[in-house]
């Protein structure tokens, strides 16, 4: 198997800046869209992969929760937390105002992050979506029209870009999380210390019941178990048909996790454990 590291690219994306912050002196390989990676390493082109999962302000990535519960399993071995600052970036040869930019381009989730930003302050620009914000100063570095991107000072490094206006997200406590994906639990080394434990679990209720989801959370809450998160998903297998995700702050143990475990499978739940982790907060770009 490779050692590389894979991510959501292309240089100059907030996976790049969490990758780079995590690992010293791997060899780092951008693929072009989430499922893309997490592909490369089920199919060992790449050792770990690293994509977003959450966003403080815009909340989950779905695409990652999808993909990993629909399509390809994989264990998370880390979880690595960084701040967000979302910048305007512009081709440096732009001599323009904010009333003359035309378009605006960058990944759904930088938009949602700046939506009240671009509502107020460029209302002349119509909206594209890109697959990264990475990919968006990509195309604004090959344009010269009056266009911006949404991204982050190292994009605008990567790609020549003038950063034309800074930290433009709604909200000032923007992070993102990125989990760490590996095909066989292989171990990680990050240089940093540990915030906390966490154990995903991925759980499915038996049948639309009265009063079932809240036996499934008394399981946790008799147990003092913290849930940090707890989100339902389609099954995709018909209305009304959910899974949920539900985070706990504590490493899997022997005790605790079996008992919740079999108490979930004798209502009749199926449990499936995602990943039990290390969390790693960075501070700072």
């Amino acid at each position: 198997m490779s050692d590389k590291i894979g991510y959501l690219g292309p240089k100059g994306t907030f996976t790049k800046l969490a990758v780079d912050a995590a690992f010293n002196g791997d060899e780092k390989v951008a693929f072009k869209t989430i499922p893309h990676c997490i592909d490369a390493v089920n199919n060992e082109e790449v050792k770990i992969g690293v994509v977003p999962i959450e966003n403080a302000i815009e909340g989950t990535v779905h695409l990652t929760i999808d993909y990993l519960v629909h399509q390809v399993r994989l264990p998370i071995i880390a979880e690595i937390v960084v701040p967000i600052q979302q910048n305007l970036l512009v081709h440096s040869n732009f001599t323009g105002s904010l009333l003359d930019i035309k378009e605006v381009h960058s990944h759904r989730h930088a938009i949602a992050q700046c939506q009240q930003y671009l509502h107020k302050n460029v209302p002349n620009a119509e909206i594209h979506y890109s697959d990264s914000t990475g990919s968006a100063a990509e195309m604004v570095s090959a344009n010269g029209n009056p266009i911006a991107a949404i991204g982050n000072t190292l994009a605008a490094r990567e790609y020549n870009l003038t950063v034309f206006k800074e930290n433009i997200h709604d909200y000032p406590n923007n992070h993102t999380r990125f989990i760490v994906l590996t095909k066989n639990k292989e171990t990680v080394r990050i240089n940093h210390p540990v915030k906390l434990d966490r154990t995903s679990l991925l759980i499915t209720l038996p049948e639309d019941r009265a009063g079932v989801l809240h036996q499934v959370l008394s399981a946790f809450a008799w147990r003092k178990m913290n849930l940090s998160k707890i989100e339902s998903r389609p099954m995709k297998t018909g209305l009304g048909n959910y899974f949920f995700i539900i985070d706990v702050d504590e490493p899997y143990d022997d005790a605790l996790f079996p008992g919740v475990q079999g108490e979930l499978e004798a209502l009749g739940c199926n449990v499936t454990i995602l990943g039990t982790y290390p969390v790693y907060q960075f501070e700072g770009n």
